[in-house]
């Protein structure tokens, strides 16, 4: 149990704010929060609705766009036909990392926009060739940057 309810309250309402903002959606940004912050590591869809004071039918579509991007889990509960929610502990790692592959096509198809305006001085061109040689650069560290993290959390230094 938190010992301040109210504060985890805000603050997972903040998160989710943050995330919303960033583009996330928002039920399945306030349900990501509400997870991650549960003493007892998931919820139930009755359990976040009660607590981020949705309907359950906002909770399910909350979830089910979690899942897909591989973030959270169902686990049954024996001898009940509730499910419970979980985060993966390694979330961030498994979404960030299996996105991979958006950062290669996303800079193809910036080259192609490039390609298509024709004109190297213009500043669409050059804004829109920038925006490849990042994703580009990004993906090429990103293995490395994930071998980082992996090293960090298995030593418990963070």
């Amino acid at each position: 149990m938190p010992k301040d309810e109210q504060a985890l309250g805000a603050a997972v309402e903040q998160a989710a704010a943050v995330l919303i903002a960033a583009g996330f959606p928002k039920m399945p940004a306030r349900v990501l929060m509400a997870l991650l912050v549960a003493d007892s590591g998931g919820r139930t869809a009755a359990e976040l609705a009660e607590t981020l004071a949705v309907s359950p039918a906002a909770i399910s579509g909350g979830v089910r766009y979690l899942e897909s991007l591989g973030i959270i889990h169902r686990i049954a509960q024996p001898g009940s036909r509730r499910e419970r929610w979980e985060v993966f502990d390694d979330a961030w790692y498994v979404a960030l990392a299996g996105k991979s592959p958006v950062y290669a096509a996303f800079a193809a198809v910036a080259d192609k926009a490039v390609a298509a305006i024709d004109d190297s001085e213009s500043a669409g061109s050059r804004r829109t060739a920038e925006m490849a040689a990042f994703f580009r650069f990004f993906e090429a560290r990103l293995p490395a940057l994930m071998e980082e993290w992996e090293q960090l959390r298995r030593s418990g230094e963070y």
